[in-house]
């Protein structure tokens, strides 16, 4: 008998699409973990959220070694990820919220 359980997951066209981001706020409270995918492109005024992703922090904790997981798979196979240019500074999401139109 396999333990493995198996999920069976649907995924929509309109979903596959998939949206790019080149920006993520992540904030948090003590029982959440908020994560805000947005896009910073030459002119937009600024950076447009269009995907808002909220989970336990057990949940964010298996989210980060997954990744870590998959990046070391993704730079064994390609070499390693450059980081290119530093950010030129960082901000906290209280201080885009004065700045959010709904």
């Amino acid at each position: 008998m396999d333990n493995e359980k198996k999920i069976n997951l649907e995924l929509k066209p309109e979903v596959a699409r998939g949206e790019y981001s080149n920006l993520a706020i992540i904030s948090h409270s003590h029982s959440e973990f908020i994560i805000d995918f947005a896009t910073m492109l030459p002119g937009l005024e600024k950076p447009q959220i269009h995907n808002r992703i909220l989970m336990t922090p057990e949940h964010a904790r298996r989210l980060l070694n997954a990744l870590a997981e998959n990046i070391s798979k993704y730079e064994a196979n390609f070499g390693k990820i450059g980081m290119g240019e530093a950010p030129k500074g960082t901000f906290n999401l209280a201080d885009l919220q004065g700045n959010a139109k709904s």
